[in-house]
């Protein structure tokens, strides 16, 4: 089995990837209910819409779910920082999904123009607040979090909500909006035909757009320099046991470009995050819907990425002690229960990617309004 700063380096690369894979399957769930009330002008038009996602929606939620699960085993200190620190955000997140369920369930149960429009935009407020939170909380992990440790290790923060809400933590926030938004779009373009197709191909078109201009707008802030990021300046060793205060963090690396600089590698992430867009956004103007959910695709993974190589070693930067600071190092679990969640994941992932694999395959194709017809009762 791997050596200890093996695993913790493992164990960052896979709770990126569960990132990832929550942005990519839970994405386009969330955004295509945010553009319900874009593409869909009539009843039956949007429940075409949710019957796009409603039979993927709970699986694609796991992601979240794991992600979760993922950070409490392998990140503990994290976890307890960030859970407490940003409580309410949380909070406002876990409320807007619970409206998701309810609304998927019940929003076709009367035939009431009244009733359905009241969860058609329930829908499209709980879509659209972790859209939007989502990308506010890492738009704030770049600037660095109000928390720090006493000698004990217990974390204490001194920030609230409303200076979550910042111009670059609001930034991010559009920038994560109209991601979703993106992959929701070009998801409907591949699911739907006709009016709601060509709507959806629309909204694809100038959400990509939008979406470069965002995160080449975030992406040119950051390198101007204007926030700053963070340095080890002590010598550690990887392989120690958690001990966070055990450094000296200063604050020398403007813009968090430092490992762009050192790792000319890195940059493939936002690369791939600008020609992502662009590909949706060439791909959305040509009607071809597979190489538009391709570039949205790409588009989140490359965002994604960007902000975990710009922030390595650090997955929690305090803004109020550096030395604070939760890194890949030092915020980990033991190695034991690495070591077990490593043998887990390497046995229940592939079967989860196999069945979720197996699902989309057995409910593929396009959705229409004919479709709704002849099923009034069969569908959501």
């Amino acid at each position: 089995m791997f050596d200890y700063e093996t695993l913790k380096l493992v164990w960052w690369v896979l709770v990126g990837v569960l990132l990832i894979g929550f942005a990519l399957t839970d994405g386009f769930d969330l955004g295509a209910a945010m553009l319900m009330p874009v593409v869909g002008r009539t009843d039956n038009e949007r429940r075409v819409v949710i019957n796009t996602i409603a039979p993927h929606w709970d699986g694609n939620q796991v992601w979240l779910i794991t992600a979760g699960g993922a950070l409490f085993a392998a990140w503990p200190l994290v976890y307890s920082a960030a859970f407490s620190g940003f409580y309410w955000a949380l909070l406002l997140v876990l409320f807007a999904l619970f409206v998701r369920p309810v609304g998927f369930d019940y929003r076709s149960k009367l035939e009431n123009t009244r009733w359905r429009s009241t969860w058609d935009w329930a829908l499209f407020a709980g879509a659209i607040v972790p859209s939007l939170v989502f990308g506010v909380a890492f738009g704030n992990l770049l600037q660095g979090v109000p928390f720090q440790f006493d000698d004990t290790l217990r974390a204490s923060y001194q920030g609230n909500f409303w200076q979550l809400l910042n111009p670059f933590g609001l930034l991010a926030g559009v920038v994560s909006l109209s991601m979703l938004a993106l992959h929701g779009g070009s998801w409907l373009m591949m699911r739907t035909e006709g009016a709601i197709g060509e709507r959806a191909r629309r909204a694809t078109f100038w959400l990509a757009l939008g979406f470069l201009v965002a995160f080449g707008t975030a992406g040119a802030w950051l390198a101007l320099g204007s926030i700053q990021g963070l340095v080890i300046t002590s010598t550690f060793d990887p392989a120690a046991a958690l001990n966070p205060l055990a450094k000296t963090v200063e604050a020398g690396n403007p813009g968090w470009t430092a490992n762009y600089r050192s790792y000319p590698i890195t940059a493939l992430a936002p690369l791939v995050g600008m020609l992502g867009g662009l590909l949706a956004f060439v791909a959305a103007g040509l009607g071809r819907s597979r190489v538009a959910f391709l570039g949205s695709s790409l588009a989140i993974a490359g965002v994604i990425c960007t902000a975990g190589f710009a922030l390595f070693p650090f997955v929690m930067p305090s803004s109020l002690d550096p030395a604070s600071s939760l890194t890949v190092w030092d915020a980990v679990s033991s190695r034991t229960t690495l070591v077990i969640m490593t043998c887990a994941a390497a046995i229940f992932v592939p079967i989860i990617l196999a069945y979720t694999s197996w699902c989309y395959m057995k409910m593929w194709g396009k959705v229409t309004t004919a479709h709704i017809d002849g099923n009034p009762h069969g569908l959501y």
